[in-house]
């Protein structure tokens, strides 16, 4: 067995590669770039080596660097986690010349299915089912709109050496098939240093299912059953389970022996995933194969039992497969939560700052429920611009799906992340989407259900009153401490229950509230009472109590006026008064936001890429006006209305804060 290995990654799929190599006593390295300096898996390894500038194509994926880091180190093997080198077969072949074993595939399995193209062909000959489409290179916009049409509307422009939805577009149209093509390439050609795009038909009502296979280098192959992975936004995986609630076990069969079939074409060796889509009536198609470990991967650690990772290095070591395909039983369910800095009130845009709060739900595995956290961030530490938005992959497992979904609503609701935009509370709101719980989803869930963008979630009169009852218990508890800490009334207790009017979010409830032995009564006028019961204090930033027979875990804080609380993507203001002062409340004018409507702001912190107006320009509605580009994406700013620019504020090649003004309208 290998005595050190290197990690040619970063974030927390390098700090989740040392944790299995520190459990099979193998020594790590680490390799960091100046933004990474301070990183959570710098601090893991045992060894860790700077290998240049912040950005990943002047560190991170240049090859030489990374292999004087290994020289340097004497690592005898290295685990290039996914991403960055994980599928380059040049960085494959470089470190067999070494003499380095390279913990993934065969460099010849990378050549084949790393290239979109040539696995299709490949895949097609040995037996596996795919998507009609086109194969060949694409030279232009015009030559890719000719070849969507012979396709039939809608395709999908992808990457030929894409993955990680970068290099990704739907078209239904000429005009989005020249546009998606000339973005796809921009983006392949920034994150992959490959333009080459390919055109597929895109199947409409997709699910997004894949099949976990590993092999070892003695013959077999195996498959670890399937994940469902068809909660997605701009083609990247936000949420996935395991196993689907789609498939009977004749298609999970077939698309296993399907999956082991390609794997095998290929002379195929350690953990690989087998990309499919599956339509309403459980035909499959193959899309891709991911000659790497998936993000996802933990949901099907939690249901069988297998750690991919140690798998990974044994099998890189010569060991053969420690078991059967008849061994690998699926136990429970298991869900994972992609948690990303990226803001979903302003439609996902990225962000980046630090995390002046990151405390995650207490990890746990026991018989009856799992929690499972694999993060590469810590509380202080900076969401950087130049890599992917990740923070963590949240996972629950339990018996059964529900179970699961229970256990994730928990974990995001005690989920504390605070000094940057994140998707927490869209996370929660999918959680409690009846579709989602019904497992009756595809990939184009997020863009039916929330068509203009996320913007919350307002919870039922039910739960809003509970809402209400944790807000009066806070009063409470803020009023019993002023008096204690005030002197007058050392061993205040309030017996009475006075009137407040609480208003919470847009709803307004009269109450009565009374400090109990036990907690706080709250009853609302008319009818209705609950008791809430906490060991909740004034500065706490988490309620967790129950109110009635219901157990809650409620984010709180104190702002200026009032009190914020976010519960399940809600996020909402709170203000007691007396009855008197919502009287005179009701009498207040309203603050209203200030005009920005002739300005174009940049709606995250990036890099100005082009600027397509200048100024005296007349737009259309819908125009494009600039391509800003973000943590590897580029995002198009369209103009809402017509106009003419009459300055324009920022240039190409600027890197902006949110809100910087790009371009000012008459």
């Amino acid at each position: 067995m290998f005595d050190k290995i290197l990690i040619a990654n970063r974030g927390e799929i390098a700090c989740r590669v040392i944790k299995t190599a520190r459990k099979m006593g193998i020594k790590t390295v680490a390799i960091y770039s100046d933004a990474d300096r301070n990183a959570l898996h710098v601090r893991m390894a045992d060894e860790a080596v700077h290998i240049g500038p912040a950005p990943a194509a002047q560190s991170y994926i240049v090859i030489d660097k990374v292999m004087a880091a290994i020289r340097q180190t004497g690592a005898q093997a290295v685990h290039p986690g996914y991403g960055f080198l994980s599928e380059n077969m040049k960085f494959a072949e470089a470190l067999e010349a070494e003499g380095v074993t390279f913990i993934g595939p065969p460099s010849g399995a990378i050549e084949a299915m790393g290239d979109k193209i040539t696995s299709k062909k490949i895949a097609a000959e040995a037996g596996v089912s795919t998507v009609p489409g086109y194969m060949g290179l694409i030279a232009d916009a015009e030559e890719a709109v000719k070849i969507s049409r012979e396709i039939g509307y809608p395709v999908m422009i992808k990457a030929s050496a894409g993955g990680g939805g970068k290099g990704m577009r739907i078209a239904w149209s000429d005009t989005e098939a020249r546009e998606g093509f000339q973005a796809s390439k921009n983006e392949a050609a920034a994150s992959f240093g490959d333009d080459r795009i390919f055109i597929e038909k895109f199947v409409t009502q997709p699910r997004h299912i894949e099949i976990q296979v590993l092999a070892d280098k003695h013959g077999n192959c195996l498959y670890l059953h399937e994940r469902e992975c068809s909660i997605q936004r701009r083609n990247q995986k936000v949420i996935e389970e395991a196993p689907s609630p789609f498939l009977d076990p004749a298609t999970r069969k077939a698309m296993g022996e399907q999956a082991c079939a390609l794997a095998k074409a290929v002379g195929y060796t350690s953990a690989g995933t087998v990309e499919f889509i599956v339509d309403g009536n459980r035909n499959f198609y193959f899309l891709e194969m991911n000659t790497r470990l998936q993000v996802e991967h933990p949901v099907t650690e939690l249901i069988t039992g297998v750690d991919l990772v140690e798998q990974m290095i044994r099998v890189a070591d010569g060991a053969p497969l420690p078991f059967a395909q008849g061994d690998l039983k699926i136990n429970g369910w298991a869900m994972e939560s992609r948690l990303y800095a990226e803001d979903p009130f302003r439609k996902f845009l990225p962000s980046i700052g630090r995390l002046s709060r990151y405390r995650p739900p207490e990890e746990i595995a026991t018989k009856a429920r799992a929690v499972r956290n694999d993060t590469g961030v810590f509380e202080g530490g900076e969401i950087s611009m130049y890599y992917d938005p990740m923070i963590a992959k949240l996972c629950t497992w339990a018996p059964d799906r529900a179970s699961a979904i229970a256990e994730m609503r928990h974990a995001l609701d005690a989920f504390e992340l605070e000094g940057i935009g994140h998707n927490l509370p869209f996370l929660s709101a999918v959680m409690d989407h009846p579709r989602f719980t019904a497992g009756e989803m595809t990939t184009a869930f997020i863009a039916e259900e929330w068509p203009d963008g996320f913007q919350g979630v307002t919870p039922g009169p039910e739960e809003m009153r509970r809402l209400a009852a944790i807000v009066g218990h806070m009063k409470m508890w803020k009023e019993a401490r002023a008096a204690r800490i005030s002197g007058a009334m050392p061993n205040h207790r309030r017996r009475v229950a006075p009137d407040y009017v609480i208003f919470i979010g847009k709803e307004r409830f009269p109450v009565h509230i009374l400090e109990t032995e036990e907690g706080t009564d709250v009853s609302f006028a008319g009818d209705g009472r609950y008791e809430v019961r906490s060991n909740w204090r004034p500065g706490d930033p988490l309620f967790r109590g129950t109110v009635g027979s219901e157990e809650m875990i409620v984010k709180t804080a104190y702002v200026r006026g009032g009190a914020r609380i976010r519960w399940r993507g809600a996020d909402l203001k709170a203000v007691v008064r007396t009855p008197r002062e919502a009287e005179l409340a009701a009498l207040m004018p309203e603050k209203l936001p200030p005009d920005t409507s002739k300005l174009l702001l940049c709606p995250m912190p990036g890099l100005v890429v082009k600027i397509m107006v200048a100024e005296g320009d007349e737009v259309q509605e819908g125009q494009p006006l600039a391509t800003v580009e973000a943590m590897k994406m580029e995002n198009t700013l369209r103009a809402e209305r017509e106009g003419v620019v009459s300055r324009v504020a920022a240039t190409a090649g600027q890197s902006l804060k949110v809100d910087d003004v790009i371009l000012e309208f008459e």
